[in-house]
């Protein structure tokens, strides 16, 4: 089950951060950023902290204003997980949020994206949210491209299963994910020359680090650039 690293350095969540604005998206209250007619969107499926981390937003608005329309949803339905709740430990708050269920929410939000006029969907997940991005990878109907950003509960069987291409940038300290887990990944993309796909381990930085940085630390903040600037290259090359 996930430990202590998967919740270390929580955000403080700011409902209003970010140039976008919050608007129903496939049923979800969803966190949207960019050109409402841009024919490429970009799903951002966030680790257990949710939609209202500002690191997050940025990072969405990004996205953004490399073309993309941003879409952050609320999985958590206004429920994220809180680190200082004694009485609700992780291990608790995800009976009540399965991976499971995140994919199943993702699928009325494509639909509705494809509704609108969207061609072309990848997505992009955090912790929690990169087993939402496997499964919606495992078939090429939801998302056209996939990127995991420091994954949790993602397995060897599941990057077996992937049909799209897949970046993964990982954490050199990174109990959740370590480097020796990422190598068998690598391992298993290599062998399926169908699937285009890149690994990364980040040196110096730990699980988290792309999104629940601090803004104050230069090296962490570079780091955490260095990713955004890879996943943003991914998209570019698969989403159009």
């Amino acid at each position: 089950m996930s430990g202590p690293q998967c919740c270390a350095n929580p955000p403080t969540l700011n409902p209003s951060s970010g140039a976008g604005h919050v608007e129903k998206v496939g049923g979800l209250d969803s966190y949207v950023s960019g050109s409402p007619d841009s024919k490429l969107a970009i799903l951002l499926v966030s680790d257990v902290y949710g939609y209202e981390a500002p690191n997050l937003r940025k990072l969405a608005d990004k996205i953004a204003a490399a073309g993309f329309y941003a879409v952050v949803p609320d999985f958590f339905y206004g429920d994220p997980f809180v680190s200082d709740n004694a009485e609700r430990p992780i291990q608790v708050w995800i009976k009540d949020h399965g991976m499971d269920k995140g994919y199943e929410d993702a699928k009325p939000v494509i639909e509705a994206l494809n509704s609108k006029g969207v061609s072309t969907i990848g997505a992009v997940g955090f912790c929690w949210g990169a087993k939402v991005v496997v499964e919606l990878g495992k078939s090429s109907a939801f998302i056209k491209a996939a990127v995991l950003c420091h994954p949790s509960f993602v397995t060897v069987d599941d990057i077996k299963e992937l049909k799209v291409p897949i970046s993964i940038l990982g954490a050199e300290i990174d109990q959740l994910s370590p480097p020796a887990l990422l190598k068998q990944f690598e391992e298993v993309l290599a062998s399926k020359s169908e699937v285009d796909s890149f690994v990364k381990v980040f040196p110096k930085v730990a699980h988290g680090w792309t999104v629940r940085y601090n803004v104050e630390d230069e090296a962490a903040v570079k780091s955490a650039e260095e990713a955004h600037g890879n996943l943003l290259e991914w998209f570019v090359k698969y989403v159009k």
